[in-house]
């Protein structure tokens, strides 16, 4: 394993746009925030993609192009690699509340739980007719239901204790992506073809669409903060979104730089919003206090940061281009 590490200092932040049409100069702020930026070499992860924190001080990540999950330990540099089974290509990874990290699997059209200790694989496939779903993300709700995305146009959910699968066609067709619970217990996803995101209800299964105020933005990512706002990464627009699901209002600022293309977005315990941006080849930190971007681009070429994750004081992504992992630390001043 090779580590790199860096210190940045905060001082090039933007402050952005509050809301989409309003005309608001790009200025310059200070702060005092250090980040210290580290890359992990995994070469046994081929095509490194979603990330997710393992509860115990490593890092589940998905291997999208060896059908592999990686499990990385920063303290030791430790890798454990766990085979998914034939063709799998793995695209999301959540650590369920038993522990488990679990899997929307695409290659093999399954659910897979990967449990934390024996690292023993269970695949639970969907139905047959929808055998090419293109699963995408998952989230658990309140009551321990995993509810989970396919980009061919599908939103299922699963219970883990009785088994049961149920999968249902998304409305408006393809582009179920990013999927994201709030505190009050809602879930949301986006829409990345559909250019929306939808509300499910999780008592009746009922979708209730969205729209966000950029007409063909690209919703491909949602998360939630900790006051029910759900954060949106817009693919096509390059900006970044959060609907407030109690006002039912938008804010909407575009991302620094030229033709921005968001891709994840990932809010963290502090309420401080984390993005990629492939356009720049950066990941990129959004404070919404101070309308604040601070940019940290890879010191590699073709990145490709996909979805973040992270824990206090710690944010993860995984490099699809160059098989590694970034961590970016918010380094506590004295």
């Amino acid at each position: 394993m090779l580590r790199r590490s860096f210190l940045q200092l905060g001082l090039a932040g933007f402050a952005a746009p509050a809301l989409i049409g309003r005309t608001a100069a790009i200025a310059a702020e200070t702060t005092e925030t250090k980040f210290a930026v580290t890359y992990f070499d995994i070469p046994a992860i081929k095509g490194s993609r979603d990330v997710t924190d393992a509860g115990d001080g490593t890092i589940w990540v998905c291997g999208q192009r060896n059908g592999t999950l990686g499990r990385f330990d920063p303290r030791s540099g430790q890798l454990k690699v766990v085979e998914l089974g034939r063709g799998a290509a793995p695209h999301g990874v959540i650590r369920g509340p038993d522990g488990a990290a679990w899997v929307t699997e695409g290659g093999q059209n399954a659910i897979a739980r990967v449990d934390d200790k024996t690292h023993e694989v269970e695949l639970f496939k969907l139905p047959e007719g929808k055998a090419r779903a293109n699963l995408n993300t998952g989230v658990f709700d309140k009551s321990g239901i995993l509810w989970f995305t396919g980009q061919n146009g599908i939103i299922g959910r699963f219970d883990p204790k009785t088994r049961k699968m149920e999968v249902w066609d998304a409305p408006r067709g393809p582009g179920a992506y990013g999927i994201t619970l709030t505190p009050s217990g809602e879930v949301w996803y986006a829409s990345l073809a559909g250019n929306h995101i939808a509300r499910i209800d999780t008592g009746t299964a009922q979708v209730t669409v969205v729209e966000p105020p950029t007409p063909g933005q690209g919703a491909r990512r949602v998360w939630s903060d900790s006051k029910n706002r759900v954060w949106v990464s817009e693919w096509n627009s390059g900006n970044v979104s959060a609907y407030d699901t109690l006002s039912k209002s938008w804010k909407t600022w575009k991302l620094p730089g030229d033709k921005p293309r968001t891709y994840s977005v990932y809010v963290d315990d502090a309420d401080k919003v984390w993005l990629t941006d492939f356009s720049a080849n950066a990941i990129v930190h959004f404070d919404p206090v101070t309308e604040a971007f601070n940019s940290f681009p890879s010191d590699k070429a073709g990145a490709n940061v996909r979805q973040m994750d992270g824990r206090s004081g710690e944010a993860w992504g995984g490099e699809s281009g160059n098989d590694r992992l970034v961590r970016i630390q918010t380094v506590k001043q004295a």
